[in-house]
């Protein structure tokens, strides 16, 4: 079971509503309060220290991996799973590097999670085999039996429920004989989710309450939440509405404490279609939105996919039939991602691949063990003559083992070359599909370059100066600009929402609002440059049906001789005047929808002779890397510019460029960046 909290909606009216039918949503609205303003700020209290605990290389490896490791499950896993997955690939390159067995199988297990709730099964599949094979071979039995464990959550989500019980069962008995109480009692709830999806609702329920009582020993909140929605779906399934709504109600309880989104997404829907059976439709409204919209913020398809299941049969029997083809569309979507059938063959091949791996090892020692008793009964013969008959039928049996053996494996070589050709012609179309994609991100690419300004005009206005651009991917949501304007050269460097093609897309509205604000608006103080700005990127967002937060952070100065205006949005003014920094803070709010913001400050700097100017995003600092996996960090890029203000700025772009790429090495590069450079 993975994690989900509700979020706030425009459908106001609704929420209120149910206040006067339902007495439980007063109290819920006041837990929520508390949690909001004790819980979380203590969760992050928590993770921050596991970070520094990481960090700390005067730590045992044991105790940085075991911090590493709750950080990216506590912190990541089920809320930002991308970042769960670099985080997790950095903690299984260290267990290797100082072989520790448990950590590598555990990164494996996050890998593979992280891919999972995102509906991706190839990768999660890959991930969780790896983590299986790597457990199995150093002996730990717990890790060995949550793999299996997630490989059976995988088919059950297939529909295959008797692969999925095999798996669920095998783990079960392996965390019996470790004694592992919250396995057991995880692996009951698994078994009993199986026999439910098969309509035998006896056995469902029997597996549900012995685990619930284990739990319930243990005071884990979030699996009791788990245990009281699994038993409200039975009762629900049998028409006993109010003993369902009970089980659901404790379970969201529960769900909000634990801030488990997910599991809110879930429970939120099954009300909301309890709600409907029973003929009360606005609380079904209220119910199914919100699971909704909890779904697809914290991006799990197979809950988007029900929840917005459930919201196309609402609007569709209300014929509301443009909502209705809206949420169709998204539940089809989110289905045939989830049925994916090139993902059902990835499963397969890879589940052959570790078993025939497996098998083969087996062989190998059972041929041994032969070859070793054929030597023995050779030794005999040349003591006991009358052995000679039994030695002859021995080999005479052995002969017809190998020939069948042959007979079957060339019957095996036949399937499996016809299994390759089927891959292989899956594998072909996928490349064609990919390279579809790539012709377009690639146009886009030009697209976005159009509205970055030429070389040649920025050395035109700056002849001493450097731009370093390295988008993550092909497009970039970092871009830097320049405008000339009634003697006034206007130039930015900026860091909008995302990277990739989301990000490539906010990049050309903000782009856009900046060319607005000078060109038809006649503006040239920064401040008031950035005001309008954002005056215009929130009426471009708001044209939108949902709530778009998006935005931009950018660094702006208008330089006109040697006095230089600057304003920023959460990115700074760097001055370097004689081996000193000059550090003029931004305003601490972005370009786009914030809450009680101010107008933003123009700052005045009258310049020096030889002075150098930086505008950046935070994409340089941020970036993970160097021999412990750690962010480069702004006190190391200070250093970095300081020490190199006696080179040209053609050399400073080169030398900032290796040292980036010395720094990454091998590591992903986790954000666009993008640094400006002006010398006077």
């Amino acid at each position: 079971m993975f994690s989900a909290s509700i979020n706030k909606d425009s459908s106001l009216h609704l929420f209120f509503a149910t206040f006067s039918n339902h007495s439980f949503l007063m109290k819920l609205v006041v837990y929520i309060f508390f949690i909001l303003f004790s819980v979380q700020s203590y969760g992050q209290f928590k993770l921050d220290s596991l970070w520094s605990v990481w960090e700390d290389a005067a730590q045992p490896d044991s105790t940085r991996l075991g911090a590493i490791n709750t950080f990216v499950r506590r912190g990541y896993l089920f809320t930002k799973p991308d970042s769960a997955y670099q985080l997790a690939k950095i903690q299984f390159a260290y267990a290797e590097k100082v072989k520790s067995i448990k950590f590598m199988a555990a990164a494996c297990n996050s890998q593979g999670i992280s891919f999972h709730i995102q509906g991706d099964y190839y990768n999660a599949i890959n991930y969780y085999n790896k983590g299986l094979k790597i457990a199995e071979n150093g002996g730990d039995k717990k890790l060995e039996a949550n793999a299996l464990n997630n490989i059976g959550i995988i088919y059950k989500e297939k529909a295959d429920y008797e692969k999925a019980l095999y798996y669920f069962k095998k783990s079960f008995r392996i965390k019996k004989k470790i004694k592992d109480e919250r396995g057991i009692s995880n692996s009951l709830g698994n078994i009993g989710g199986i026999y439910a999806s098969k309509g035998e609702d006896g056995p469902a329920l029997d597996y549900y309450n012995r685990g619930l009582r284990i739990q319930e020993r243990l005071g884990n909140k979030q699996i009791i939440s788990g245990f009281l929605n699994n038993i409200g779906s039975l009762f629900a399934n049998q028409g006993k509405y109010d003993k369902a709504l009970d089980y659901f109600e404790r379970a969201l309880a529960l769900k909000i404490e634990t801030n488990d989104k997910r599991g809110q997404s879930s429970t939120l829907n099954k009300i909301g279609n309890l709600k409907y059976k029973i003929g009360e439709f606005s609380q079904s409204l209220f119910y199914n939105t919100r699971a909704y919209n909890l779904a697809v913020e914290v991006g799990v398809m197979s809950e988007k996919s029900e929840a917005a299941k459930s919201l196309y049969i609402f609007y569709k029997n209300s014929k509301n039939y443009v909502k209705a083809l809206e949420m169709y569309e998204v539940f089809t979507v989110a289905r045939d991602s989830l049925n994916s059938k090139s993902d059902e063959q990835e499963i397969i091949r890879q589940e052959y691949k570790y078993e025939y791996e497996k098998q083969k090892t087996i062989d190998d020692a059972k041929n041994e063990k032969l070859i070793e008793i054929e030597k023995q009964e050779k030794a005999k013969q040349k003591i006991l003559t009358v052995a000679t008959g039994i030695v002859l039928f021995l080999a005479v049996l052995f002969l017809i083992f190998v020939f069948n053996r042959l007979r079957l494996t060339k019957k095996q070589k036949l399937v499996i070359e016809e299994q390759k050709k089927e891959v292989e012609n899956a594998h072909q179309e996928l490349e064609e599909k990919n390279q579809e994609i790539m012709d377009s991100i690639i146009y886009a690419k030009r697209i976005q370059s159009a509205i970055l300004p030429p070389d040649k005009v920025v050395k035109e206005y700056f002849k001493d100066s450097f731009i370093l651009y390295k988008p993550k991917d092909i497009v970039a949501g970092d871009f830097y600009w320049m405008e000339h304007k009634e003697g006034k050269v206007l130039f930015a460097a900026a860091d909008c929402t995302g990277h990739g093609v989301p990000g490539a897309m906010v990049s050309v509205v903000c782009n856009n609002a900046l060319n607005r604000s000078v060109r038809e608006h006649g503006l040239t103080d920064p401040g008031e440059i950035l005001n309008k700005a954002r005056e215009i990127v929130i009426q471009e967002f708001e044209k939108s049906h949902e709530e778009v937060k998006d935005g931009m952070d950018i660094a702006l100065c208008a330089l006109e001789g040697k006095l230089l205006k600057y304003a920023g949005a959460n990115n700074p003014l760097w001055v370097i005047r004689e081996g000193e920094i000059i550090e003029i803070k931004a305003n601490k709010q972005p370009i786009g929808k914030f809450d009680n913001p101010l107008p933003y400050t123009t700052h005045s700097i009258e310049l020096q002779e030889g002075d150098t100017v930086y505008l950046f995003s935070d994409g340089y600092v941020d970036q993970f890397g160097g021999e412990k996996g750690k962010k480069f960090k702004a006190k190391s890029f200070r250093e970095l510019l300081l020490k190199n203000q006696d080179k040209t700025m053609e050399e400073q772009k080169s030398i900032y460029d290796e040292t980036f790429k010395t720094w990454k090495g091998n590591l992903e590069q986790i954000d666009d960046v993008c640094i400006v450079g002006v010398r006077i």
